[in-house]
């Protein structure tokens, strides 16, 4: 791989680099399509309406250089996007300063496919399909090395969790006779098993199970809304989950 023969610094800088644009689209993608707007139209100023040129799209810069605020019109500009690139730019960061080479450029990959599918479910409770599919299907093709999982193994990751936590979801419909996981829930775990492979999955549930009943419990003590009534993006906890199991479980299956 091209990429591998970059020095450990130059190799870091360049993954951040990455981040910073692709965390741009991302931004962009997870603003406009859930408000039915084309991801790939013209950006605008929110507030006078004005396009905006190369120079006010500098991934984190541009921000930085006009301090958040439209050249034109001074409205402030949604700090969601510098916060998405920035969270983007890390993501590239520590994958390639902590797992240097093939398997950091992949766990890079995946953490920015999860990541607009984390930010959609926060901000949306949705995972689209689409998404979800894109994530599997490049997990299928090039994810092992990252693990070093075999096919089989990622396909067996994939099909297992996937009808399992489908399973888990309709049992929870007949018995309480209404929904308790998402339907885009089992789809992403099931996306999160072709990269991860079988062996791996049962901590990463783990991590996402803890870090829905933090959620739940701190959402709980911001609001009157009781614990058992209170909608969890599941996904967001799935996909730190996922992501953090890349770094943990070579670490705790050592021998």
């Amino acid at each position: 791989m091209i990429l591998d023969a970059l020095p450990f610094g130059m190799g870091v800088a360049f993954a951040a680099l990455i981040g910073l644009v692709l965390g741009s689209f991302i931004a962009t993608l997870v603003l406009r399509w859930p408000a039915g707007r084309s991801v790939l139209g013209r950006s605008l100023c929110d507030g006078c309406g004005r396009p905006l040129g190369a120079l006010d799209l500098v991934p984190l810069l541009s921000t930085l250089a006009s301090r958040g605020r439209c050249r034109t019109c001074d409205a402030a500009i949604d700090p969601f996007h510098w916060r998405v690139e920035l969270g983007s730019a890390l993501i590239g960061t520590i994958t390639l300063a902590l797992m240097p080479g093939t398997a950091g450029w992949l766990w890079a990959l995946f953490g920015w496919l999860l990541l607009p599918l984390a930010l959609l479910d926060a901000r949306h409770f949705w995972l689209p399909d689409r998404l979800n599919l894109l994530l599997g299907l490049v997990g299928l093709l090039i994810a092992g090395p990252m693990m070093e999982s075999s096919l089989i193994d990622r396909w067996i990751g994939a099909v297992v969790c996937g009808l399992t936590l489908a399973a888990i979801a309709e049992f929870y419909r007949r018995v309480r006779s209404k929904d308790g996981m998402g339907g885009g829930d089992p789809k992403l775990v099931a996306a999160i098993g072709a990269w991860l492979g079988w062996q791996a999955l049962p901590l990463m549930l783990l991590l996402a199970s803890l870090g829905g009943i933090v959620w739940a419990l701190v959402a709980e003590r911001k609001g009157d809304q009781p614990l058992g009534e209170r909608r969890i993006p599941f996904g967001v906890c799935a996909c730190t989950a996922a992501f953090a199991t890349v770094a943990l479980w070579p670490l705790l299956s050592a021998r």
